[in-house]
């Protein structure tokens, strides 16, 4: 069987800067990638570019064996991605929304309203349906990023720093979620710089810094690496 996300000497480049260097990773189906580095070392680069939203001067990338580039009909079809921003259209109720992304990998309009209900009822969204986005709270997005990403029920999903700027709740409901959809089967890769976030959640962890990969093995070799067997707690008090 063909690996979930093969990418093999990925580089990328904007302008003179290079945000991707030779980056080589696989991701098997079923596993669970944490994908962690700090802010600009490459992680949204990297998924622009598995999920087609950027060019790339160098390497390849194959989703289930098809090429993103030469097959990307296939290859979109098979991820779903929960990205940072909440790039609504504006135009629509949260219920068209999902109703509309559903329309866009061909689900049939009766199934799509279905679907879009049960993930706002999981979500706790279901009476927002018939309401602007826009009215929304930060967290009650993020939650509408999510069932987008799920509407036709991808067997990758992708998640840019879903709980970036997240209450506590929110960040355990999602937790909860991505765990129950992991243990269901469907391969999740997600970015973060969060170290908890991987440790919970994760099977694998890639490391990225400075469009390098650094490291990537399985969560439990990490951990037993000596330069994080003693961890501190640091704490500063700011000036009133």
């Amino acid at each position: 069987m063909p690996e979930a996300i093969e990418i093999n000497g990925l580089t990328k480049y904007y302008g003179a800067l290079c945000a991707v260097n030779d980056v080589s990773l696989v991701v098997h189906e079923g596993d669970f990638i944490a994908f962690l580095g700090p802010n600009g070392a490459g992680k949204t680069t990297t998924i622009h570019s598995i999920t087609g939203l950027c060019n790339f001067q160098k390497g390849s990338i194959r989703v289930f064996g098809s090429d993103v580039i030469g097959d990307y009909r296939k290859t979109r079809r098979l991820i779903g991605l929960c990205p940072q921003e909440f790039n609504f259209d504006p135009f629509l109720s949260i219920e068209g929304l999902l109703v509309y992304q559903g329309g866009y990998f061909g689900v049939p309009k009766a199934e799509a309203l279905k679907r879009a209900r049960e993930l706002l009822a999981r979500f706790k969204l279901l009476d927002k349906k018939d309401g602007d986005f826009r009215k929304l709270s930060g967290g009650m997005k993020r939650r509408l990023l999510l069932c987008r990403a799920l509407m036709h029920d991808p067997k990758i999903l992708i998640l840019d720093e879903p709980t970036a700027g997240a209450d506590l709740e929110l960040k355990h409901h999602l937790w909860d979620f991505l765990r129950e959809l992991n243990r269901a089967g469907k391969t999740i890769f997600l970015t973060t710089h969060y170290m908890e976030e991987a440790e919970l959640l994760s099977k694998t962890v890639a490391i990225i810094d400075k469009g390098k990969i650094i490291h990537c093995g399985d969560k439990e070799t990490l951990l037993k690496n000596e330069n994080l067997e003693k961890r501190y707690l640091e704490l500063i008090r700011e000036n009133d």
